[in-house]
């Protein structure tokens, strides 16, 4: 017998409150989708006003730096500014409410703002950086960033500040394409993954590796996963709840918890 669309949401939804009811070490693995409802743009969206003309991933790189540092740098700081005016959405929330919950949490994200630690998640390991720290092009020291305004930073091009030690050009401290993740991030990540009997893959695709890894790794070990995104994950070996994390993420804390995370 077929089973309907809304049956097979229920049972979806019940082995997702059931696993997270008995979970003991929980990994919760986040990508854009996440940030997107709190309207963060994604580098699939097309970007907007003075910015409309550039290509995202042609700014996202060592070369681009290279030859307009003060654009890229521009962009990037836009991109702070953006998130700064952001606020953490329900799907943030229920993740670092879920700490108080489960014995051990792990949150590991492939999104480069601060919008999980905003939220009350600890300890975030992030894959590809975070656009609130920065480090030197030449020298590669690390360099304090200044608080970034919520409005005005519009202007196309801006230029970078300086290292105090070499006086070397500073540059967002985000993995660009081409580079490498941060080694100690992602072996913190697949160790996180491999002892994890639960993981949460939250608002992304699952197809750019390596980090795409991480759920699968937590399934060979034996974990349970449980993709939420807006698209339909592709795997038989999973359970899918189709949708906003911002509606599944509290409703799926609260059946297994017995609690609203917004108090």
């Amino acid at each position: 017998m077929r089973l309907s669309p809304l049956t097979k949401k229920m049972t979806a939804l019940a082995k997702a409150v059931e696993w997270l009811a008995n979970a003991q070490r929980l990994v919760v693995f986040t990508g854009a989708g996440v940030s997107a409802e709190s309207g963060i743009p994604t580098f699939r969206d097309q970007l907007t006003g003075l910015w409309a003309k550039f290509d995202p991933a042609q700014l996202a790189t060592a070369t681009a730096f290279r030859n307009d540092p003060a654009l890229v740098w521009g962009w990037y700081e836009w991109r702070r500014a953006q998130v700064a005016k952001a606020l953490p959405n329900a799907a943030h929330v229920a993740i670092a409410a879920s700490a108080r919950h489960v014995p051990e949490l792990v949150v590991v994200t492939q999104n480069v703002d601060d919008l999980h630690e905003r939220a009350g998640s600890n300890d975030v390991i992030h894959l590809h950086g975070s656009l609130q720290v920065a480090r030197c092009f030449a020298c590669a020291r690390p360099h304090p960033l200044a608080q970034c305004p919520s409005t005005g930073v519009e202007a196309s091009r801006l230029e970078p500040p300086r290292c105090t030690h070499c006086n070397g050009k500073i540059r967002p401290g985000v993995v660009w394409f081409g580079e490498d993740l941060p080694e100690t991030a992602l072996r913190t990540a697949f160790k996180s993954a491999r002892n994890a009997d639960l993981l949460l893959s939250v608002g992304t695709s699952g197809l750019v590796y390596p980090a795409a890894c991480i759920p699968e790794i937590a399934r060979e070990n034996g974990a349970r996963v449980v993709h939420i995104n807006t698209e339909p994950a592709d795997t038989k070996d999973a359970t899918t709840l189709t949708g906003r994390a911002g509606e599944w993420l509290p409703k799926l804390l609260d059946a297994a918890c017995g609690t609203d995370p917004g108090n």
